[in-house]
């Protein structure tokens, strides 16, 4: 069958080579689901279980993904050379069109959990009709990272950094099945010279310095113009990070998804509330319009009271039109509340 064509490719890029899955043929007439993954991952492990979920079928039905692993992050393979140099942040996002370029596709919805999609749809948003990004931190390391990095030994760290990196302090004391599962990926399937440099080039990346528009505001001020979905677990590490991070999105195209019971990887974790609020969102940008909906709960609220929302840390607020519109959606937050505006919001809600 053509949609469960798989066909693997090295990708040169002005950065190196980039490995590449395309599962499925790309549709003329609707944009490939590009997958980047996070540190100490790669597709496999980041997102097989999310694109192996009997729910995902349906989807994959309907549009062709693109799975892009970070240069040298990819299963069996080899120590990059001493020679080559790895890309910072925006370099990787920078390798991306060219990867675009080589599979003739014009545009792309993005789902990913890596910093350089936002990059990407920065610096050419005519590529990039939507993004789903979960555990979006806009913030580079700060000071106190940056020295108790300097103080811990790279060789023996790797693991337990990027353990610590993708997993709550509860998953880590309760969950022990998990982490060792992971442990055992992060060192067994990634070469461990390779991640060594991935990691380093996460932890030198700049903020990502996106604002929320506000009328009269900086006119030069950077923002994700296209629709996005935001999620994250509510025991993530980073789930601080990812309420700032909402806080500077354009309200009318962001949906904010925060998971009740749900860990640092939602696509691991609960794949399958993941994919119905994937449903909703392609529905939003105008495509598959009669797919099966059956995990959210939506009802209609009217809210004034967005500091509360936050402090009581509940669920998604979202006003939905639907057809070629895109999603209009709000959550303010309170570390944000100065990039936002203040009034009332009607919405949807969707909590899982």
């Amino acid at each position: 069958d053509k949609k469960d064509l798989i066909c693997e490719d090295d990708v040169e890029t002005a950065f190196g080579l980039v490995h590449c899955t395309m599962m499925g043929v790309p549709k003329g007439n609707r944009p490939t689901i590009l997958t980047f993954h996070d540190i100490g991952l790669n597709h496999k492990t980041c997102f097989e279980s999310l694109f192996n979920h009997k729910d995902m079928h349906e989807i994959m039905q309907h549009f062709a993904v693109c799975h892009v692993d970070a240069p040298g992050q990819q299963e069996g393979a080899s120590t990059l050379s001493t020679e080559y140099t790895y890309p910072s942040m925006d370099q990787l996002s920078e390798t991306l069109p060219m990867v675009l370029q080589h599979f003739r596709n014009v545009s792309f919805a993005q789902i990913t959990i890596f910093f350089c999609m936002c990059l990407l749809k920065l610096k050419h948003p005519d590529m990039v009709e939507g993004l789903v990004l979960i555990n979006l931190s806009a913030h580079a390391e700060g000071f106190l990272e940056r020295a108790a990095q300097k103080i811990t030994s790279w060789t023996h760290a790797i693991p337990d950094t990027v353990i610590s990196h993708l997993f709550g302090k509860e998953e880590i004391q309760n969950n022990h099945e998990l982490i060792s599962t992971f442990r055992h990926l992060i060192t067994n399937n990634i070469n461990q010279s390779n991640l060594q440099q991935f990691v380093k080039s996460y932890k030198s990346r700049r903020n990502l310095e996106i604002e929320r528009p506000v009328q009269g505001g900086n006119l030069n001020a950077r923002m994700l113009q296209c629709p996005a979905l935001l999620i994250v677990g509510d025991n993530s590490p980073v789930v601080d990070a990812v309420v700032d991070s909402n806080s500077r999105m354009n309200p009318t195209t962001t949906t904010f998804l925060k998971m009740a019971d749900c860990g640092g990887l939602p696509q691991v974790d609960q794949p399958g509330k993941l994919i119905e609020a994937f449903k909703y969102f392609i529905q939003g940008m105008g495509y598959m319009p009669s797919a099966s909906m059956t995990r959210l709960a939506r009802s209609r609220t009217a809210s004034n009271s967005s500091m509360e929302r936050n402090r009581n840390r509940s669920g998604t607020n979202t006003d939905e039109q639907r057809g070629r519109s895109h999603t209009d959606v709000s959550m303010e937050s309170t570390p944000g509340a100065e990039h936002g505006s203040s009034g009332p919001t009607h919405s949807v809600e969707l909590s899982c």
